[in-house]
């Protein structure tokens, strides 16, 4: 169930974005005349298609990684007279240009979209206030201390655990200082500078808040229990929803986290666990089933999670603007999201970002089926920023890329004549080499991540 859920996330987002940027690409063509020929959502035969009265197909195909529109073009086989002048080699280079650049521009449209519609339903975050800072860290040379809430990143604002992430991935492999401005107590605000010093990220699991030396504050979680899946070895115990722990072997339990160190410690190795329940104290046996983790760990794992807890009011905080106040920050959230994915194309191709940080289909299927599963928020958040990826990519002058195709109609539109069809062949093929490199790599970086 869980494979269907991720496989069906996969389609719904990759299948939402590719159809807006092949839409922009299909509009841009029809307004300059161009003759569509089909606009397919996906890629290999299609699973189902139809006509409209201008003759275009519009099919549904079965690989959901890509999708395309085919335009009538001379190049790929004889175009009858009366419709060259709808061919797209027919039209001039700003034309092709236009159409070219349609698909990415679409994508860039969607992600601001996207942020202004949750700029005004409004959401709701966790203000980032720091809960441990760790020795001889980053944080720890900054100055950052437990319960200082972070307001701006060298200057930029930030009202979420997610802006700071995103501020602190622009500088990972960087030297130099970086600067906070925090307050303490919801008191007076001041700047914390220090030395970054090359701090770089996990090449496993990169969690920039975690290499920075940052845990945000979490509110106390009693060790009462949540849930208990059917399945698990807290159900075969005898363990019940509101059930709280008070010892395990004996030594007393702080709270939640202190719980769950205990069994995550003692794979395949019986506990026994002091539970209060209706005001009595039992203890009940429990044998942790062993999981290996990503980087190889071994835990115990006893199918259980924690009663849900209220988080304080003053650790949120609520962002809403009005119609046209949300139109400059939805622009600034798509500049930020591109500013940060162009960094981070600058920084593996210097070296300071590690290329094993690269994600392919699996990875977004993950953050896909994860995104959906938190809520509308998430989703439309993990849309956006995806959709710019995908715009920015597709922009990039490479030869089978939409960026690969404008450089030529420029180089054309500059010279007055095309680009020989012999350095045209020779570009797709390198393009088409790099681009099967980069998604083996992206693909193997995800099967490793499994």
């Amino acid at each position: 169930m869980q494979i269907i859920q991720t496989l069906l996330a996969l389609a719904l987002t990759l299948g939402i974005l590719v159809t807006l940027h092949e839409y922009g690409h299909f509009w841009v063509a029809r307004r300059c005349g161009v003759k569509v020929l089909r606009f397919s959502v996906g890629f290999g035969k299609p699973l189902f298609s139809w006509y409209d009265r201008q003759g275009t197909e519009y099919a549904i195909a079965a690989i959901p990684l890509g999708g395309y529109v085919k335009m009538l073009d001379e190049r790929e086989g004889p175009v009858p007279e009366e419709l060259r002048d709808q061919a797209f080699t027919s039209k001039p280079p700003l034309q092709r240009i236009a159409i070219a650049s349609a698909g990415p521009l679409a994508n860039f449209i969607f992600a601001i979209f996207a942020y202004w519609l949750l700029s005004v339903v409004g959401v709701t975050t966790l203000a980032p206030v720091v809960g441990q800072v760790s020795p001889d860290s980053v944080a720890d040379r900054v100055g950052l201390q437990r319960g200082m809430e972070i307001h701006a990143v060298d200057g930029h604002r930030v009202t979420s655990w997610r802006d700071v992430n995103m501020r602190l991935l622009e500088r990972t492999g960087e030297q130099g200082q970086v600067s906070l401005e925090v307050s303490e107590d919801r008191g007076a605000r001041g700047t914390l500078t220090g030395a970054l010093q090359g701090w770089s990220l996990n090449e496993e699991t990169p969690d920039p808040l975690a290499e920075f030396g940052i845990s945000p504050w979490r509110p106390e979680v009693p060790a009462v229990l949540g849930q208990v899946t059917d399945n698990g070895r807290a159900k075969a115990a005898g363990l019940e929803p509101g059930d709280r722990i008070v010892a395990v072997d004996g030594e007393p339990v702080a709270d939640w986290y202190d719980l769950v160190e205990h069994i995550q410690g003692a794979p395949e190795k019986t506990l026994e666990l002091t539970i209060e329940r209706n005001g009595e104290t039992r203890n009940l046996a429990v044998r942790p089933e062993s999981r290996t983790l990503e980087n190889g760990r071994e835990i115990g794992f006893v199918g259980a999670g924690a009663a849900s807890v209220d988080w304080p009011e003053e650790f949120q905080r609520e962002v809403r603007f009005g119609p046209l106040a949300a139109i400059p920050n939805a622009l600034n959230e798509t500049w930020a999201d591109t500013r940060l994915t162009l960094v981070a194309i600058e920084k593996m191709i210097t070296g300071l970002l590690s290329p094993r940080n690269l994600s392919g289909p699996i990875t977004i299927a993950r953050v896909a089926e994860a995104s959906v599963s938190s809520g509308f928020e998430d989703f439309i958040r993990f849309l956006a920023y995806l959709s710019v990826s995908l715009g920015i990519l597709n922009l990039l002058p490479v030869p089978v890329l939409d960026g690969g195709h404008i450089v030529y109609y420029t180089i054309e539109a500059i010279r007055g004549r095309p680009v020989s069809e012999q350095a045209q062949a020779i570009g797709l093929r390198i393009g088409m080499a790099l681009i099967l490199t980069l998604m083996m790599f992206a693909l193997y970086n995800d099967l490793m991540r499994l």
